[in-house]
Parts: structure tokens; C-alpha cells; sequence
């Protein structure tokens, strides 16, 4: 055994996914304050012509400093590793937030009483001054790590099927994740091969050494069968000289923000999301405080568009206005959805549920347009207050395709651990399913939800929500 750390020097820098967020998260909040520093110098300037001055600042709206609280909001889209090291999604998401934040002053500059105490001048100056220091700190975020000095070393244990679905999802990231630096397993007929661009280096006794020679500071144990004694060794000895074992549902989860369901047995589901669904009275009594807030403010927002909406609706086809429908929640109880309706009165005929489809032919032209607003499931806020349904959760099916998909996606029932809801994980990461593989995928997103849920990761959902609405993806 090596008694000595074979982990390059530098390997403290190589950040984890956390801790990259986390990083993202302070700065980007310290480029809005100096935002709001130059913001309130040329406000100054503009208004009396004098230097920044504290008489000046106590002149100042307070809600002016809680903006830098409201941009890391605006920027949700970009805590998701893989799109903070592209450089086209950055500025994409980074414009895009400052338009939004733009698009809700105007809306209170328009609507307010007294627009005078919403000045364009400290506005205008804080969105350029944030835009363009978020972006110049982004860009050398991307240039630091993604140079190999600061990215983590990877070796592969296993190189049976799970290693090459681990591989191959490394290799479809860009830009990589890791430095995948080669392969070890046991099989001596693979000691040579190269598998999905990698190389075997050997078996569990070249473990050490090929840690030591490449400057390893992970291990992704992809190994779905028994474990031999002498790897199971050799990775204890390579844990003791600082290395680090992710497990492969790990790294999945990691790199896809998703569960492995193809890849995991039974037992292990069972145990993970039985285990995570008996969670503590606290953290459900105040996911149901925000529920309820959440509920009472989407009803008065129903309250004052269901005029204009109803009005729509019947001009074009008539009535219902709303329209129910049978879903099934939390342990497979049964309740009744509501939404405006979107389709003709014949779009079922036969009564059997049929996928959602881009711009769907069965769909009116009002409805086309509910759909891509998501205006036509804020009824559902009705179903939030009633206690069926959560402002976030895995979205809510009919009981026919619940049936359906039980019998062909594994593990599909262990959604209804939690009440469904109006936005979710797999919501704002993917779009609609409408193939089973895309279900598979989908499944997989709202698993992860139900392992890791919390009222932060709630909050999370809600702030990403608004962006996928802005971006007309509704069907």
C-alpha cells in the first residue's frame, strides 16, 4: 500500500458540483451589490451632478438594495453546472434574466401610482451594470474551470455495461465534466482495450499505481455485479491515500440531476424513496405553509384574468369554460383536475387518453395559446388549497396512463410517494414526454425530486419556473 497522498497539490481546487454552485451563487451576488454601487454613483450624478454621498443613499427607495437579492433569483437557469461552463448558455441566460428584470419594472413603472419613486435612471444603470459584470466574472469562471489544471481526474472501476452507460454520458456532455482518465477492471480479456475512447490499465493490483501515475483524485465505482475481495481491498487503499469514491448512482445523479432506474435494483429504490417519503412533520407542515400561500395568491391571479379568459373561450367554441378531469395522487387517491379547456368538445370521442402533442390539431386557437402560456392550469391553484395537489411535485396523470405506464416503465408507481404538482423537477428540466424513453426520462427526474426534496430545493423549482412559462413550451 502506498502510505503517501498520490493526489496532485492543486486537487483542493478541483471543486465539487456543490461547491461550484456555491461559488457561482456568492459571486454572482457580489457582481449585483457592486451593481448597485455604480448604479447609485450614476444616479447621483444624474440627479445633482455631486459625487456618491450617505445624505444621497438615505434619499434612495429601499426596495433599490434588495435588487442584488432578486438577480441570483433571475439567474436560476445558471446553478446548473453544465450550462454555467457553456459559454453560449451563459450569455443566453444572463441576457435573458436581465430582460425579465427589465420586463417587471416596466410592469410596476406602468402600473404604479407615483412612477416617479421608480427611477429609470438607477434602474437602467443596475441591469447594464449587472449584465455586463455577471457576464465578464461568467466567462473567467468558464476559463478557469474548464482548464484541466482545475478539473477533477477520473478513473473508471468497471467496465462491464453500467461503466460504458457512465462513459457514454460523460462523453455526451459539452463541455466534459471530468478528465476521464482510463479504465480499471478485472477482466483480463479487457486489460489492453480501449472502451468508448478509454483505455484499460489493468486490474484491482494496478489501481494504485495508476492513481499515483495520472494523478487521480476520483474513483466512479460502476461495478453492477458481485464485488471481489481484492478490489473491494484495493479501494479501501485507494480511499486511504485521499482519493475519493463516487459510487455510479452517484455520478449519475450528479451529472444528470436523475435516478438510474435502468440501472438499480429493486431493494435499492424501495429503501432510498420509502425511507425519504417518511420525512418529518416540520418539513411537511411548511411545504404546506407555501402551498397554501401559494394557492391563495395563484386564486386571486385566477380571479382577475378568468373574465378575460372565459370571454375568449366562449366566443370561439363555447362553452364549458372549465372542464374536470379524473387524475390520481398521493397513493393512487383519485381527484379531479381543473383547467380551462383548451380543446374541442370531441377531442376524445372514444373517451381514451392520447400523448399531448406540439401544437395539437384536437386543440383550439385559444387553447393553442393557453398552452403555451400555461394560463390554462392556473385553475389547479384551486387543487393546491383543497390539499390534493403541491405547488411542486411530479405532475399529475390519469389514472388509464398511470395503469399503462406501471407495465411498461420500471418503478413508475413510487411518483405517488408525494402529492403531484403544479411545477416540478421534471418540469423545468425536460420537456413534454411523449415516447416511453422520454417517460423513462422523466421518471427518473421526478425520483430524483422525491430523494432529495426539501423547501429550499422547492424554491429552486419556483424561482426556474417563470423562465420555462417566458419560453412558450406549454403544449
Amino acid at each position: 500500500m502506498i502510505g503517501v497522498k498520490t493526489t496532485p497539490t492543486s486537487a483542493k481546487w478541483r471543486l465539487r458540483p456543490r461547491e461550484r454552485r456555491t461559488l457561482l451563487l456568492l459571486v454572482d451576488f457580489l457582481m449585483a451589490v457592486l451593481a448597485i454601487i455604480i448604479a447609485s454613483y450614476v444616479w447621483s450624478m444624474a440627479d445633482s451632478f455631486q459625487p456618491l454621498s450617505l445624505s444621497f443613499l438615505g434619499r434612495l427607495p429601499s426596495w433599490f438594495f434588495l435588487l442584488p437579492f432578486f438577480w441570483p433569483l433571475l439567474m436560476a437557469r445558471l446553478y446548473d453546472e453544465h450550462r454555467a461552463r457553456d459559454p453560449r448558455q451563459t450569455l443566453r441566460n444572463i441576457a435573458f434574466s436581465a430582460l425579465i428584470g427589465l420586463g417587471f419594472y416596466m410592469v410596476f413603472y406602468f402600473t404604479y401610482r407615483t412612477p416617479k419613486s421608480l427611477p429609470r435612471i438607477g434602474v437602467a444603470s443596475f441591469i447594464i451594470s449587472v449584465f455586463i459584470l455577471t457576464l465578464l466574472w461568467r466567462l473567467l469562471y468558464i476559463r478557469i474551470f474548464t482548464a484541466p489544471q482545475f478539473m477533477r481526474r477520473i478513473l473508471l472501476v468497471g467496465a462491464g455495461d453500467t461503466g460504458k452507460i457512465m462513459l457514454k454520458i460523460i462523453n455526451q456532455i459539452k463541455p466534459h465534466p471530468y478528465i476521464v482518465v482510463g479504465i480499471i477492471d478485472d477482466d483480463p480479456k479487457k486489460i489492453g482495450k480501449m472502451i468508448e475512447g478509454y483505455e484499460v490499465f489493468g486490474g484491482c493490483d494496478a489501481l494504485l499505481k495508476a492513481i499515483c501515475d495520472h494523478q487521480i483524485t476520483d474513483l466512479i465505482v460502476a461495478i453492477s455485479g458481485q464485488m471481489q475481495g481484492g478490489m473491494f481491498q484495493a479501494l479501501l487503499d485507494a480511499q486511504e491515500v485521499g482519493t475519493e469514491i463516487i459510487r455510479m448512482p452517484v455520478a449519475y445523479e450528479e451529472l444528470l440531476h436523475r435516478v438510474p432506474i435502468r440501472y438499480l435494483e429493486a431493494e435499492w429504490i424501495l429503501r432510498s424513496f420509502v425511507d425519504k417519503a417518511r420525512s418529518e412533520t416540520f418539513s411537511e407542515m411548511l411545504k404546506r405553509g407555501l402551498d397554501i400561500l401559494g394557492g391563495v395568491v395563484g386564486m386571486l391571479f385566477l380571479l382577475m384574468l378568468f373574465p378575460f379568459v372565459a370571454i375568449a373561450i366562449l366566443v370561439e367554441s363555447g362553452k364549458p369554460i372549465l372542464y374536470k378531469q379524473m387524475r390520481m395522487g398521493r397513493g393512487g387517491q383519485l381527484y379531479n383536475i381543473y383547467k380551462f379547456r383548451t380543446m374541442r368538445q370531441d377531442a376524445e370521442p372514444d373517451g381514451q387518453p392520447q400523448w399531448a402533442e406540439e401544437n395539437d390539431r384536437r386543440a383550439t386557437r385559444v387553447g393553442l395559446f393557453l398552452r403555451k402560456t400555461h394560463i390554462d392550469e392556473i385553475p389547479q391553484f384551486y387543487n393546491v388549497l383543497h390539499g390534493e395537489m403541491s405547488l411542486v411535485g411530479p405532475r399529475a396523470e390519469r389514472p388509464e396512463l398511470v395503469e399503462w405506464f406501471q407495465k411498461h416503465v420500471p418503478f413508475y408507481r413510487a411518483r405517488l410517494l408525494v402529492r403531484p404538482g403544479m411545477t416540478g423537477w421534471a418540469q423545468v428540466n425536460q420537456q413534454y414526454a411523449s415516447t416511453v424513453d422520454e417517460t423513462i426520462e422523466k421518471l427518473e427526474y421526478d425520483l430524483y425530486y422525491i430523494m432529495h426534496r426539501n423547501f429550499l430545493m422547492d424554491l429552486r423549482i419556483i424561482v426556474r419556473t417563470p423562465s420555462l412559462v417566458l419560453s412558450l413550451r406549454g403544449r
